[in-house]
Order: C-alpha cells, then structure tokens, then sequence
C-alpha cells in the first residue's frame, strides 16, 4: 500500500514552477527529476570544460609570448592590420583604470561568485557556454592580477593581440567579450540559465 502511494503521490515542484514534476526543457522535451539532475550535472561539466579550455589557451599563450616575444619587435600577423606584440596592461581595456587594479581584481573576484551561484541552477547548454567563456576569462585575467609583477592584487594583466587601430588584448579578454555577447544574444531569445524560455 505504501508503495503504491509513493508511485501515485504527487511529486515535489522542480526549480519553484509550483506544477507538476515534469518540466519542458529549452528543446521542448519533457524532462523528468532524474533526468534533470544529470541534466544540470551536464552543464556544469560543459561549463567548465569551456573554463578550463579557455583558462589554458589563455595562461599558455602569455607564456609563450612573455618568453619570445617581450622586448622584441612586433610580429606582423597580417602586414600592420594585426600584429603580436606584448604590453603590461595594470587597467581595463584601452589600459583605462591603471590606477585601479586591486578594484578590477576585485570585479573578477565578483563575477566568478556570480558565475558560481547561477551554476547552481544551470540546466542550459548555451549559458553553460556562455558562463564558461567568462569564467575562463575571468580567471585569466585574475591570474595575471595576483601573480604577476608588481605585486598580489596589483599585477599587471599580458596583453598581446594588436589589431590596427583598435585595444591590445589577450585570449581571456576575448573568452570575456564572446561569453558576454551570447549571453545578450541568449536573453533576448528568452532563454533562462535554468533551461526555462519566456516570452514577453
């Protein structure tokens, strides 16, 4: 009898809908618990997958090019419209801020909290993408602030990629920049971190 009451009770709501167990996903399947919680464990993998990918390529390539290429000559990728070539970046982007690298480093710390707590409740493969690329970004940048000269909080961020005309940046600059952009793209598409689509 108890167990056919546990097979035929009325289960608990998912992520606050208040209705029946079953949510729809962003592809408009029906998704059961189960399958939810592996759902959402497969986002958080993906996202930091992306992370680690993203934090790699970017501590490899200041590496490579603080041991090759600081304090020599740029090397032109595409005649002068893009070049390589290393400056020490201790602001934002166009080097704006230099006087306020412990509070940048500060920002970096805030968003990887942020990221982390939305991860909680993160059941969508493109936020998951686009909440890696910035995590990635973030902890690249936040890298170069601890470790690098002059000191912990203050040290100044590598950057390498010198388009003609435009900022000098790095590779976690630019995980940044594409995670923000499809996180924008993904809002006004009305898709949610928790998988959930609204329209207004």
């Amino acid at each position: 009898m108890a167990e056919a009451e546990r097979t035929t009770g009325t289960p608990e709501p998912e992520r606050g809908s208040g209705a029946d167990s079953t949510a729809e996903s962003e592809g408009g399947e029906a998704v059961t618990p189960e399958k939810d919680t592996v759902r959402g464990k497969r986002r958080i993998t993906a996202l930091l997958l992306v992370a680690l990918l993203v934090y790699l390529l970017d501590l490899g390539s200041k590496l490579l090019v603080v041991a090759k290429l600081e304090h020599h000559e740029p090397i032109q990728v595409i005649g002068t419209l893009l070049q390589f070539t290393v400056i020490r970046n201790r602001g934002a982007a166009f080097s704006m801020g230099e006087a306020l690298t412990i509070f940048l480093t500060l920002i970096a710390v805030a968003v990887i909290v942020v990221i982390a707590r939305i991860a909680r409740k993160l059941y969508s493969l493109p936020w998951a993408i686009a909440l890696g690329l910035l995590l990635g970004g973030a902890f690249g940048n936040l890298t170069d602030r601890l470790f690098r000269s002059p000191g912990v909080f203050e040290g100044a961020v590598v950057d390498f990629i010198a388009p003609a005309h435009f900022a000098v940046f790095n590779l976690a600059d630019s995980g940044i920049v594409c995670g923000g952009i499809l996180i924008v793209i993904l809002s006004f598409r009305g898709l949610d971190p928790d998988g959930t689509v609204h329209k207004d």
